[in-house]
């Protein structure tokens, strides 16, 4: 096949192609509602660290990250440095580099720079699922379609949460609080119960969190700066001891056997 013919069929890959828009969109629909469902627990944290409804639509817009976020709120909440937060929010999110390197290998080799840019604004782990189980090259506007539904609702979701906070009584507030414990398990039994490891790290983590606030040095840095420290050197460790088998590997082994 000549040149001329391949980028003729690469840009028909990556081409606007309004059923495909349309499926991002179908497939988008259930996530934009869960999205709205959780971010209006993630608004009672942002109203905790003095957000307003347009800031918190904002850096919901902005940072699509449910635990990345409910990282950020905290540390501002604990009146936290920026370097903190920002150290702290790039750690939390480092596997959504992972899910756009493996989205980039689905890229048509001709496709415009744009196009992944704006596909990277937006990597998640429900649209990094859905698109990633498209066969053939990635359509840049099928995941537009999803993104189109789901980021708004995130935005919105968080916004209505703060201002639900702001209006409703601070008892109805305290209790909505319980909802951010609910959202920080839903992030961690699934792995924990996928992989034992995980859930014996995760005890560690809670175990030397609670101990290191009252140790005599360690006590006097702040909440953020524990934390940091503690994600990297539990993650550190556990990649150290526990490193995870590739899969084609795992496969290749079991063939042999």
């Amino acid at each position: 096949m000549s040149k001329t013919k391949e980028n003729v069929v690469d840009k028909a890959v990556y081409a606007f192609n309004r059923k495909v828009f349309c499926d991002g969109m179908r497939d988008g629909f259930p996530i934009a509602l869960g999205y709205f469902a959780v971010s209006f627990s993630l608004g009672i944290a942002a109203r905790k660290a003095g957000l307003t409804p347009l800031q918190g639509f904002f850096a919901s817009l902005f940072n699509n990250a449910s635990a990345g976020e409910y990282a950020a709120f905290t540390l501002i909440a604990a009146h936290a440095t920026y370097l903190e937060v920002a150290i702290i929010t790039l750690i939390a999110n480092a596997r959504y580099l992972l899910m756009s390197c493996a989205l980039a290998q689905r890229c048509a080799p001709g496709m415009p720079f744009y196009h992944r840019l704006i596909i990277g604004y937006d990597v998640t782990d429900e649209l990094f699922g859905i698109t990633i189980a498209r066969p053939g090259y990635l359509n840049p506007f099928y995941t537009y379609g999803a993104i189109l539904l789901a980021a708004p609702a995130w935005a919105l979701g968080t916004a209505f949460g703060i201002m639900a906070g702001n209006a409703l009584p601070l008892r109805i507030v305290s209790a909505l609080s319980v909802a951010l414990y609910g959202m920080f398990l839903a992030i961690i039994i699934p792995p924990a119960k996928k992989d034992k490891i995980v859930g014996v790290l995760v005890v560690i983590s809670f175990a030397l969190s609670f101990v290191c606030g009252y140790l005599p040095l360690i006590s006097k840095l702040s909440d953020g700066t524990r934390t940091i420290l503690l994600t990297v050197l539990i993650a550190g460790a556990a990649a150290i001891l526990f490193p995870v088998k590739d899969t084609q590997e795992e496969e290749g082994q079991t063939s042999e056997k």
